[in-house]
């Protein structure tokens, strides 16, 4: 699927120049919608620089007006000459986003530790030696790491995050957690109690009982 070649600036461009909904940005530039989110409420890791999809020549203003006359028409970019993707290597970080490469590891190792050492170099973009240095705390700056969402560092997008974890789970045979309903009937009980009380009471109000005399002890819906 085609894509601006700077998706976090022209989204940006279009939050504060349009009026699409958050869905059909996210869907032009191929972001998840919590990042569209954060970038319309300056929430995002770093402050962008919006850039103008009409005049990088990725979609016409026709385009533009169709989809803000109709919330549910997707834009469909301007075919241009393809984009150079790399094919091998690590993933490609800015400078100035590096030193958070330990943060965000740390947060995919606490939070999903099934994902592979492999999946996560490729998310984050970094080494299996730096993963598993971090993993067994013999980093050289493992006193100064904080796990951090990588998503809000602007390491990885959220929709590959939960490709990654989703990924990762089923290889592991993860299913999804089952709600517990062990204590329902007590949560039950505790409820019609409280509601007995308070239909008691307002009993007493109506029928002038002293609402300050002595009342029996609470009994404990619990106890069996």
């Amino acid at each position: 699927m085609n894509q601006p070649l700077m998706p976090h600036a022209t989204a940006s461009w279009l939050v504060d120049n349009t009026a699409l909904s958050f869905e059909q940005i996210a869907d032009f530039c191929g972001l998840h919608i919590l990042e569209v989110q954060a970038i319309a409420d300056d929430t995002a890791a770093t402050k962008l620089t919006g850039r103008d999809p009409v005049r990088a020549h990725e979609v016409t203003q026709d385009e533009i007006d169709k989809a803000q006359a109709d919330p549910d028409y997707r834009m469909k970019m301007t075919k241009g000459p393809d984009q150079v993707r790399r094919t091998k290597g690590p993933r490609y970080t800015p400078v100035s986003k590096r030193q958070d490469k330990p943060d965000g590891i740390a947060w995919i190792i606490r939070n999903h530790p099934e994902i592979s050492d492999g999946a996560i170099g490729n998310l984050i973009g970094t080494t299996r030696t730096t993963i598993a240095a971090i993993r067994d705390r013999s980093h050289w700056n493992i006193a100064n790491i904080t796990p951090k969402d990588p998503v809000t560092l602007g390491l990885t997008t959220q929709r590959e995050l939960d490709a990654a974890v989703a990924k990762a789970a089923k290889a592991a045979g993860i299913e999804q957690q089952q709600t517990d309903t062990r204590l329902d009937g007590d949560r039950e009980a505790l409820i019609a109690s409280l509601r007995a009380q308070r239909e008691q009471a307002a009993r007493d109000a109506e029928n002038g009982v002293d609402s300050d005399a002595p009342r029996p002890a609470f009994e404990d819906p619990f106890r069996r």
